[in-house]
């Protein structure tokens, strides 16, 4: 056998080896992606949701209280002066460190812990008991507070809080949903309890780890974050290591090849 057959048949095993690895590489990267959530509920599972959870205030929460009554003089002492763009009157409150709210002429009141409805009946108790107003009806929404995505998810950022019982599934809608680059099986939650920031792993492609984590439903303030999965990472490692990318091992196989060829003939 001549040098020159040689040559020709370790080139043609290099050519088949570098392009088996880079077929390798990406069908590793291509497995490593898992888009689906709850991938391992089953046809007509009954699936035990939590109690539910209504938001219930602290410290640094904000309030949009509304006193409505047939006498419109009265209520007015209530309504303070914050106009809407519809033209309706509401005051603004700020949970203090106390964890009260300091309303016209009730003065005071410790709303800590509680839900909105719960405000909501307590003025309207004070109102009656006090003998302010005859018939009134009292508005408790939520003003100016909110949870945070940050993340591989399409629209990152601050997402008000509206209403009760927002889970997380509809935080994600909210968002936008994860990019394909999301890891679904460790999504992280981190929440402020007394002072303290508490973590929790959700998984989303599993039911019992989503349905029964404690973070399924958001509480305010509350910090999503979606980590990058691995293809990612390996994309932002680029200079750090190259040979991670399938990019990588193409560019080598085609620089082989041809120096290969090019000294055989």
């Amino acid at each position: 056998m001549t040098l020159k057959h040689i040559l020709r048949r370790a080139a043609t095993r290099l050519t088949a080896a570098v392009g088996l690895t880079a077929t390798l590489a990406l069908a590793s990267c291509n497995s490593s992606q898992k888009v689906i959530y709850v991938e391992d509920i089953q046809p007509n599972q009954l699936i035990a949701l939590q109690e539910d959870k209504p938001i219930r205030l602290k410290p640094g929460d904000k309030l949009s209280i509304v006193v409505h009554s047939r006498d419109k003089d009265i209520v007015s002492m209530f309504n303070l002066a914050t106009g809407d763009s519809n033209g309706s009157d509401h005051s603004n409150y700020t949970v203090d460190g106390e964890g009260k709210i300091d309303i016209p002429v009730l003065g005071p009141i410790n709303v800590e812990g509680l839900t909105r409805t719960e405000v909501s009946n307590l003025i309207k108790y004070k109102l009656l008991a006090n003998k302010l107003v005859r018939d009134p009806t009292v508005s408790v929404d939520y003003a100016d507070m909110g949870y945070f995505v940050l993340g591989e998810v399409n629209s990152p950022g601050r997402k008000p809080i509206t209403r009760d019982q927002i889970n997380l599934l509809e935080a994600i809608a909210e968002s936008g949903d994860l990019t394909i680059n999301g890891l679904r099986e460790n999504v992280l939650v981190l929440r402020t309890v007394n002072g303290q920031q508490i973590p929790y792993h959700v998984d989303l492609t599993r039911v019992e780890s989503l349905y029964g984590s404690p973070a399924y439903y958001l509480q305010q303030g509350d910090f999503i974050y979606v980590l990058p999965n691995q293809k990612k990472r390996n994309e932002n490692d680029w200079n750090a290591n190259q040979t991670h990318s399938p990019t990588f091992w193409f560019s080598m196989f085609t620089m082989i090849t041809t120096v290969v060829l090019i000294f055989v003939k």
